[in-house]
């Protein structure tokens, strides 16, 4: 494998190669000192060793680069409220090739396009970086496998296959080969150091990825992205030998970001401020929003609002309550759920109960509409239309986002269009049960029955 590599000199020795090389794949790209070998447009300025460019439409793309298999790294950072993108196989009208994001800003209302997002293909709802930071950004093209890096955490890893799902306007993304160019949409981005290596691929390494590539044509996940539609598991847990890494390996190669949440409450892994605080030390590095689960109804108590607040959000359910007779009851396990002969009398229990949950200080209200064995095979003659309306009242009033929950297909398409009427937000979650997280094929189908928008969708306060 030959490898041709950029090394940075001083800026005797820059000029040099300038005067040498006519391709800019054997030069410099930049090093802070000059930013001829790029066609700007728009705002745009170098002093102080910097390449700035400043607001809606502001662009540099490298004059005459045509690059296939590549790894290009970049120091750069964004100023509040900027943000923008680099292109690769691109040309100088920007019309073809992909585009990775860089986004910072924790307040823009598109939160689902965070630095590293291979847009369109693979968006991220999680950004490592902070505003006014310097960082790098690492982009290779090997092949057909697509990997981005920000500060040397791998975020992206795309494999594209051989027919690529691709709905307009993204009919261009697509791998070829071609420039770099660097874009701002909004605020200022600044670039000091850019630099590239190539080689070129074993076509047999291209054949095994293609075998590996999934089948876009056949997956939501994908078409979710290419939308323009959070693709966010707002509910996972570290269960069954899961660990943090083969979670985020998934996450990369799914597609699909994760929220990763400890059970929190009495009698689980979690049961003081002490180990959640010990939780949310141990995964800020990881590629997950993180979220607490409140279990039982003392959590209010047992966990202190600044702990609660250092989560990025907070979900309970209304499983765990105590029934008339001052039972602790848990709906999902038979041996503590009571049911009297009336079974109707004991889901205006549960209802009753809902309603009492929905007081509680939770951001997000999951496992929704829940029936216990063996109430669950007659979810539709339970939930009538009073109870419905009942429970969608408290919810809008609560404040709260409705969980739409893929391990038990729940609530149903009614409530869930009742709930969209009434303003509530949504969020997806598996709630898997051990290492079988899955792919939210519930969650997507109400998505489309149901008629569900980005802008419908709960939006977490992200922290790192």
């Amino acid at each position: 494998m030959m490898r041709r590599t950029i090394f940075f000199a001083s800026l005797a020795a820059i000029a040099l190669l300038a005067a040498c090389h006519s391709s800019p794949g054997d030069g410099v790209l930049f090093d802070g000192t000059d930013a001829g070998r790029w066609e700007a447009t728009g705002e745009h300025v170098v002093a102080d060793g910097i390449l700035s460019l400043k607001g809606d439409g502001a662009t540099a793309v490298l004059k005459n680069g045509r690059y296939k298999d590549f790894e290009l790294e970049m120091e750069m950072r964004t100023l509040p409220g900027g943000k923008g993108f680099v292109a690769f196989h691109s040309d100088k009208s920007q019309t073809k090739g992909y585009r990775v994001a860089v986004n910072n800003d924790r307040n823009d209302p598109v939160w689902w396009k965070m630095t590293g997002s291979l847009l369109s293909v693979r968006n991220l709802t999680k950004s490592f970086v902070r505003e006014g930071d310097w960082f790098t950004m690492t982009v290779r093209v090997s092949g057909r496998a697509v990997t981005i890096a920000v500060d040397g955490r791998p975020v992206v890893e795309y494999i594209e296959p051989s027919a690529p799902c691709r709905l307009s306007p993204n009919e261009g993304a697509l791998l070829s080969d071609g420039t770099f160019a660097l874009a701002s949409e909004a605020g200022e981005i600044q670039f000091r150091r850019i630099a590239v290596k190539t080689f070129r691929t074993d076509p047999a390494v291209v054949q095994a990825q293609l075998a590996e590539a999934g089948d876009e044509q056949r997956d939501e996940i994908i078409r979710l992205h290419q939308e323009d539609f959070p693709v966010l598991d707002y509910h996972v847990h570290l269960k069954g030998g899961l660990t943090e890494a083969e979670a985020a390996q998934m996450s990369r190669k799914l597609g699909i970001n994760y929220a990763v949440a400890p059970n929190c409450g009495i009698g689980f892994p979690v049961t003081d401020d002490a180990g959640a605080l010990a939780f949310l030390d141990s995964m800020r590095a990881q590629p997950f929003i993180l979220a607490m689960q409140a279990e039982g109804r003392e959590w209010v108590t047992t966990f202190s609002q600044a702990v609660r607040d250092e989560f990025d959000y907070v979900f309970t359910d209304a499983l765990t309550f105590t029934d008339d007779k001052g039972r602790r009851t848990r709906l999902w396990m038979p041996d503590e759920t009571w049911i009297d002969d009336d079974r109707q009398q004991y889901m205006d229990l549960i209802v009753d109960r809902i309603c009492e949950v929905l007081k509680e200080p939770a951001d997000v209200y999951v496992n929704p509409c829940f029936l216990p064995e063996p109430m669950d095979g007659q979810y539709d003659a339970f939930w009538t239309e009073a109870r419905m309306n009942r429970f969608v009242d408290a919810l809008a009033k609560s404040g709260e986002a409705l969980e739409i929950n893929a391990r038990y297909k729940i609530p149903n398409k009614a409530i869930i269009l009742k709930a969209k009427e009434a303003g509530v937000k949504f969020t997806f979650g598996t709630n898997n049960g051990l290492r079988d997280i899955g792919k939210l094929e519930y969650c997507i189908r109400m998505k489309k029955e149901c008629g569900i928008t980005a802008e419908d969708m709960y939006k977490p306060s992200i922290k790192i």
